[in-house]
C-alpha cells in the first residue's frame, strides 16, 4: 500500500509564494494540496516541473496534473511556483477537497480526458516550437487517469479523513 506523502508542512518559507485562490483553481488539476489557479501565459512550469504541471488550452495557465509524491517533487514544484510571476498556485487545498468533492472530480473525469485529446494537435503544434515536451505530458495525465490516479486518490481519500496516511491494515475508502 502506497503511504501518503503531505507535502505542505515541508514548505517552509515557500509557503508565503503560493498566493492561488481556491475559487480561481483551473478545473484540470487533480485533487490535492497543490492547485494552480489565476496563472500567466508563460509557460514557465513544465521547465521546472515538467512530471507535474500543465498548461490549460490556448492561454497557457498552468495547473497541478500530478500532486509531488517526493521531496524532489516538491522541490520541482515549488521552483515552478517561483516562476510563476502572478503568484497563481495554492497550497491550500486540503482545506477545500472534501470526501464528496474528490469523487465528483474522479466521476467528472472522461471529461478531462475528452479535453485533453481534443487539443492534442494543437500542443504537438507547440511542442515544434517549444521543444517542452507537453504531448507527452498530456500522453501522461491520460495514463495517470486510466492508471495509478484512481489508488493514488483513494489514499489521499483516506488522508482527507483520517488526516493520517493508511497502514497496510487499514481499509482504503471507495471512490
Amino acid at each position: 500500500m502506497e503511504l501518503y506523502f503531505d507535502p505542505v508542512p515541508l514548505l517552509g518559507e515557500a509557503r508565503a509564494v503560493f498566493q492561488g485562490q481556491w475559487a480561481d483553481r483551473q478545473w484540470l488539476n487533480v485533487p490535492g494540496p497543490f492547485y494552480g489557479a489565476a496563472t500567466d501565459n508563460c509557460g514557465t512550469g513544465r521547465i521546472h516541473a515538467p512530471g507535474l504541471v500543465l498548461y490549460e488550452g490556448e492561454y497557457f495557465t498552468e495547473y497541478v496534473y500530478r500532486q509531488p509524491r517526493t521531496t524532489e517533487e516538491l522541490r520541482q514544484l515549488i521552483d515552478a511556483v517561483k516562476a510563476e510571476v502572478f503568484s497563481g498556485y495554492g497550497c491550500d487545498g486540503d482545506v477545500h477537497w472534501t470526501p464528496a468533492a474528490v469523487r465528483e472530480w474522479w466521476r467528472d473525469r472522461a471529461r478531462i480526458k475528452e479535453y485533453l485529446v481534443a487539443r492534442r494537435s494543437a500542443w504537438e503544434a507547440d511542442d515544434k516550437r517549444s521543444g517542452q515536451g507537453t504531448t507527452d505530458a498530456v500522453n501522461a495525465y491520460v495514463a495517470y487517469i486510466d492508471g495509478e490516479l484512481a489508488a493514488h486518490l483513494q489514499v489521499y481519500l483516506f488522508w482527507l479523513d483520517e488526516r493520517r496516511a493508511p497502514t497496510p491494515s487499514d481499509r482504503l475508502p471507495q471512490l
